[in-house]
């Protein structure tokens, strides 16, 4: 493995996206564990992307126009929905977190889980970089792309966590101030709704 492909990793899961932003939202509104189980979530789905890249199956949403705008757009209706629904959900943030139930570990995966599961550009992400760092011919190759896969997988998890665990810490000082939770979920909201128009606009 190459110090080159652990930076590319890197550089890519460290730029913040849709499953950040959730994980942040988690770590915000539920606390450390919902933050964890969030981070678990997106990195559980790399697992299809990474599935269909290593079976072909990506060459075809690659190549085919349709295929890859039916995932995008129920990519992009996805990621609006959860902008409404961060929007209208008032008790997602209060005061005293005991007056609303928290969100089950199931409900708090599955949505991570569908944030990258309904994200093509992953896939095509991992079309144009897993290969650069297989050569052709190479014995095994198969299992160095699963390997690799792995470490991004990994690397994903670590870098999720991070981010949720930092959220989770100021998230005291979020709940004791009615504005700044206010403007909190409207943050939220709006990062949902801009990264829904810009998987819209992938060409």
């Amino acid at each position: 493995m190459s110090l080159a492909f652990l930076v590319a990793t890197l550089v890519a899961v460290v730029t913040p996206g849709s499953g950040v932003v959730y994980t942040l939202s988690a770590a915000l509104t539920q606390g450390r564990r919902a933050s964890v189980l969030a981070a678990f979530g997106c990195t559980l789905g790399i697992v299809p992307h990474v599935v269909a890249t290593i079976s072909g199956l990506a060459a075809l949403v690659h190549a085919s126009a349709l295929a890859f705008q039916v995932l995008k757009y129920l990519g992009v209706a996805y990621l609006l929905y959860l902008a409404w629904a961060t929007l209208r959900d008032r008790g997602a943030l209060v005061v005293d977190d005991t007056r609303t139930a928290p969100r089950s570990a199931a409900r708090v995966i599955t949505s991570a889980v569908l944030i990258n599961f309904l994200n093509p550009k992953l896939t095509i992400f991992f079309v144009a970089f897993l290969p650069q760092f297989v050569t052709a011919g190479e014995p095994d190759h198969l299992l160095r792309m699963v390997a690799l896969s792995g470490v991004f997988m990994l690397v994903t998890f670590v870098v999720f966590v991070a981010y949720g665990l930092c959220a989770a810490a100021v998230r005291q000082h979020v709940l004791g101030r009615p504005r700044v939770m206010d403007w909190t979920r409207r943050v939220f909201a709006v990062s949902f709704a801009a990264l829904g128009v810009g998987l819209a606009v992938t060409d």
